[in-house]
């Protein structure tokens, strides 16, 4: 599941799933550290105990979920530029399609073209082209997009592609 959403999010390194893992453990020590030091070294706030405490731990709470929110917030904004890059893709598509390229020679196309104008669109195409070439099973490389994508839009080519393949 979170290497889903890592990968929703754009982050595909070997290392994204040990960053984020260390980040979700590191965050609470880190948060609920400075807001400890500053609280009670510090005397930023001089309340009652009780309530350094709750700030303490409030603080410790926030850096818990500040990874995940990061993490949502990072795929949201991906997202939003592939939907807008999808008209152009599919343009693209059906253009590399009427001149007879085959599905691995048109992501590959698509790819190149789309690199400088939306390079999330571009690498998604690019890594297609890639499994396409290397999975026994196209229809899978497929799957494969629309999972990392998560847009209507692409689960609806994904059908429509596969659909193509498997009747030709």
């Amino acid at each position: 599941q979170v290497s889903i959403s890592l990968a929703r999010a754009g982050f595909r390194s070997n290392d994204a799933l040990t960053a984020y893992l260390f980040a979700r453990a590191a965050a609470p020590l880190a948060l609920g550290g400075i807001a400890g030091f500053l609280i009670f070294a510090g005397e930023v706030y001089d309340g009652s105990t009780t309530m350094r405490i709750f700030f303490t731990l409030a603080a410790a709470l926030l850096g818990n979920y500040l990874p995940q929110i990061y993490l949502n917030n990072a795929a949201q904004k991906r997202r939003a530029k592939l939907t807008k890059a999808l008209p152009d893709g599919l343009d693209l598509m059906v253009i590399c399609a009427e001149a007879g390229l085959s599905l691995d020679s048109t992501m590959q196309r698509v790819s190149r073209e789309l690199g400088r104008t939306w390079p999330e669109l571009s690498d998604e195409f690019s890594l297609t082209s890639v499994e396409i070439g290397f999975l026994p099973d196209r229809r899978q490389a497929l799957e494969n997009l629309s999972n990392r994508t998560n847009l209507q839009g692409v689960r609806a080519l994904v059908n429509a592609l596969a659909q193509t393949e498997k009747y030709g």
